[in-house]
């Protein structure tokens, strides 16, 4: 039976793993957008091009960039106008659903760290879906709703995988907090998997 953690344990991890976490994945999001030029999407005879500030930090493998993401991994659902809107009622909905299975001690093992990461990590993407379309000057005069509809998640940790020579899809640190809470699951998933298997055998001798 899953232990169902404690109002003051969990409050203690989201303060020890997700507030620090969420912290640092604003302030380093901020940094680049008041650092690094807005990127730019424009199109010359039906081509579309882009352009976007760039900072090598180590050549043909690290660089700080500024990209605005307004769909979800790998850009789906970007430039379009359903995708800021959908995904941050997305986001809401995966948030309230993980403290619901969270107080129910549905992450055990490895995957106890699973729901702060994922804390973190959505609450860093969330606010930037709500908060960084009002930042966009070109929308300064625009209604509540249209500037809302502008957000977009700041993505500009950029790398490139040497040895097949492939740029991996921009990312930042409350995506980094999702993909290892995804790996802490899928290793939890994989140990009860074998744990049950044993159980079996035993039962059958």
């Amino acid at each position: 039976m899953s232990e169902v953690p404690s109002k003051k344990r969990i409050i203690k991890l989201l303060l020890i793993v997700s507030l620090p976490l969420y912290i640092l994945d604003q302030i380093s999001k901020w940094w680049i957008v008041f650092n690094f030029k807005v990127p730019r999407v424009f199109e010359v005879d039906g081509v579309t091009y882009g352009s976007e500030d760039t900072r090598v930090v180590i050549e043909g493998f690290f660089n700080l960039v500024r990209r605005h993401n307004q769909g979800v991994a790998f850009g789906l659902g970007n430039g379009t106008t359903w995708a800021p809107v959908v995904f941050l009622c997305v986001l809401v909905i995966a948030l309230f659903a993980i403290f619901f299975f969270w107080k129910r001690g549905s992450f055990t093992g490895p995957a106890r760290w699973s729901a702060p990461l994922l804390i973190a990590g959505i609450l860093g993407n969330l606010t930037d879906r709500l908060f960084q379309g009002f930042w966009l000057a070109e929308y300064e005069a625009a209604g509540f709703w249209t500037r809302l509809g502008q957000g977009y998640v700041v993505d500009f940790l950029d790398f490139t995988i040497p040895v097949i020579d492939y740029r991996w899809p921009a990312f930042n640190v409350a995506d980094s907090c999702i993909t290892i809470s995804a790996v802490l699951l899928f290793i939890t998933a994989l140990l009860e998997g074998r744990k049950e298997m044993k159980e079996a055998k035993k039962n059958k001798a």
